[in-house]
């Protein structure tokens, strides 16, 4: 079951593009946006992740943070990272734990028997760890409303 608004953010620690360990709860004080890809490399999600590094001036001004989330494996994350010169963290759910704690899992992705990847999936939190607006897409092809994002941000002041 995916996680509802009013409910806390489950806590994880995984991977980041530097193969350290990123831990959601670490971020203290700040309104953090976890965004959820299905893969890297990917026409959407490149498009969807630039979007957010565009966007990073307009989301530090309300005290927020992105944070990419995929199950590709961490030297991906960090090629893809680095090839689009992403200005927040990037984590690897290569065991797919993340995935499952927030209800976000797509089985079976692109056809492929028993691969699961995230759905594509907007979680914003605000400086509790508490979900405060969220957006789960029914079609792995859409990119969330950038729009509704920031007001919700914005909502959180």
């Amino acid at each position: 079951m995916t996680i509802a608004v009013g409910q806390k953010a489950p806590d994880f620690t995984a991977i980041d593009s530097d193969n350290k360990p990123f831990t959601l709860s670490h971020i203290k004080g700040k309104n953090v946006v976890l965004a959820f890809y299905p893969a890297t490399f990917s026409g959407v999600c490149d498009k969807e992740m630039c979007t957010f590094r565009d966007s990073m001036s307009e989301l530090n001004k309300v005290n927020a943070e992105v944070v990419g989330i995929s199950v590709d494996p961490r030297w991906s994350v960090k090629e893809f990272k680095t090839k689009h010169n992403l200005n927040f963290p990037l984590v690897s759910d290569w065991d797919r734990k993340i995935i499952k704690l927030y209800g976000v899992e797509w089985p079976n992705f692109g056809g492929m028997q028993g691969y699961s990847a995230a759905t594509r999936s907007i979680f914003v939190l605000d400086s509790t760890g508490t979900v405060r607006w969220s957006w789960v897409t029914d079609g792995q092809g859409k990119e969330p409303d950038y729009a509704a994002i920031k007001t919700a941000l914005a909502a959180l002041k």
